[in-house]
């Protein structure tokens, strides 16, 4: 199976745990997508979404799918999303998308969090993939030494194809950090957080995964946490 066709068989799968009669929380990049593309066709089953970005918003309207302002919204039954990198634990890496933060955000009201990914995104220790912080474009340089200062190798995110800053829906800026391995994700999290103009890091393992979707040639598998 091709990858897009692992994304689309774990988007499909997790219509499964889509809650009748609710709002479901949705992520964003191309597994959210596929995910958005399987929601649209049940669409009359639930209230509406909560996007984790304006780009899922979109996508969500042109399906016809409501999308409620989390302001307004008192609980989320469910958050379907993916994950740059997952472990057997349920901790990730998000924001290979830059809409950390958000996702973040919407996650942490959610009941239950379903992560979809293809077989690949299962690792022992997470750090493989460069992990993003977002940060306040003002403390920049400064949060850049803090995560030098812990082992990482930092660089500014740019606009594809050019040399300016990429800037988030939130106006915030991204750091990617290489080179870390992250033996403990929950204890990194908490001190990146800590560092003054850190908006997110996207660690993901404070609030991890409940079920992890895989796609491999076999199948979906299927991971508790």
């Amino acid at each position: 199976m091709t990858q897009d066709e692992l994304k689309q068989a774990v988007a499909a799968a997790a219509i499964a745990y889509v809650v009748d009669g609710e709002i479901i929380g949705v992520g964003t990049g191309s597994t959210a997508n596929f995910f958005i593309d399987e929601l649209a066709k049940i669409k009359h089953r639930i209230k509406g979404a909560v996007a984790s970005s304006e780009a899922t918003a979109a996508r969500l309207r042109g399906h016809g799918i409501e999308v409620h302002d989390l302001n307004e919204v008192d609980a989320i039954a469910v958050y379907v999303d993916g994950a740059d990198e997952i472990t057997s634990t349920g901790a990730m890496i998000k924001g290979g998308g830059a809409a950390l933060t958000r996702e973040k955000i919407v996650a942490s009201v959610a009941a239950k969090f379903v992560c979809i990914a293809d077989g690949s995104k299962l690792v022992d220790t997470l750090g493989r993939f460069p992990l993003p912080v977002e940060v306040l474009p003002m403390a920049r340089a400064a949060v850049m030494r803090r995560l030098a200062a812990l082992g990482g190798q930092p660089k500014l995110r740019l606009k594809s194809g050019g040399a300016d800053a990429f800037i988030t829906d939130n106006g915030g800026q991204i750091i990617d950090v290489a080179g870390l391995s992250i033996a403990d994700p929950v204890a990194l999290e908490v001190e990146i957080n800590q560092i003054p103009g850190v908006i997110a890091v996207g660690l993901f393992a404070l609030r991890g995964a409940d079920v992890c979707l895989l796609g491999a040639g076999g199948g979906v598998r299927t991971l508790t946490f």
